[in-house]
């Protein structure tokens, strides 16, 4: 059975540390929210499990989310795969498998929900990262996806604004989740690793999921409605800064 009478969001990755907030941030605005990941949501009026690189699974998580929740005005993309890999190590398959889901699923979809976005000339935001204009030795495949996304944003962008349509990207740095400290348990030292990565960032803290949740929800809101193409950094100055 189908709700009416609420704006409805799809954000992808739900269920990772900064797709829970956002889907908490879109609740509180007034949003149904449909989390689309591997694993369910904490925080989502309705989870679905999806492959991001299986085209076929997502145009049926979208047919369910349509059915359930209603026709859908705002799409964020959060998911993201990663490898722990310097490119000369990754492997082709497992490279394309991070492009497929980082980048294969935001056109996934856009593709699939582009009627009801045009329709309700809403809003698209990706989340990429500072290392898709710095590069990051050791996350190659991640580093190249987050590029690309940066791309098809600006690309899309020009395509959907005489939809009215708006696309964006929010690039974070270091976001306190349980991402970030995967990477950190990887080395000999992981609250090392930690304290050398906050020394990075001038503000003098890791991010948190809420400070990138803030912007996204700004970013699917009229309040933006003149702002579409941009990438905005959510860093703590570390992209000035690049230490």
């Amino acid at each position: 059975m189908t709700v009416t009478g609420s704006k409805v969001a799809v954000v992808s990755g739900g269920a990772g540390g900064i797709g829970r907030a956002i889907c908490r941030s879109l609740q509180r605005e007034g949003y149904l929210v449909a989390s689309l990941d591997r694993q369910p949501s904490e925080n989502a009026d309705l989870d679905v499990l999806v492959d991001l690189a299986d085209t076929r699974s997502v145009e049926a998580s979208l047919e369910r989310v349509k059915r359930t929740l209603g026709p859908v005005s705002a799409l964020v993309h959060a998911a993201a795969a990663t490898e722990h890999a310097t490119t000369l190590d990754s492997s082709p398959e497992a490279f394309v498998r991070v492009y497929d889901v980082n980048v294969g699923g935001a056109v996934r979809l856009t593709q699939g929900l582009a009627a009801d976005l045009i329709a309700a000339r809403g809003a698209i935001v990706f989340i990429t990262s500072i290392n898709a204009a710095f590069g990051a030795a050791g996350l190659s495949a991640y580093a190249a996806s987050k590029g690309g996304l940066e791309t098809l944003c600006r690309t899309l962008s020009m395509e959907l604004a005489p939809a009215g349509v708006r696309v964006n990207a929010v690039a974070p740095a270091s976001i306190d989740t349980p991402m970030l400290q995967q990477s950190f348990d990887l080395k000999a030292d992981p609250a090392a690793a930690r304290q050398a990565n906050i020394a990075r960032h001038p503000l003098g803290r890791l991010g948190t999921p809420d400070d990138v949740a803030e912007l996204v929800l700004f970013l699917v809101s009229g309040r933006s409605a003149w702002i579409t193409g941009a990438v905005f950094g959510v860093d703590g100055g570390a992209s000035n800064a690049r230490r």
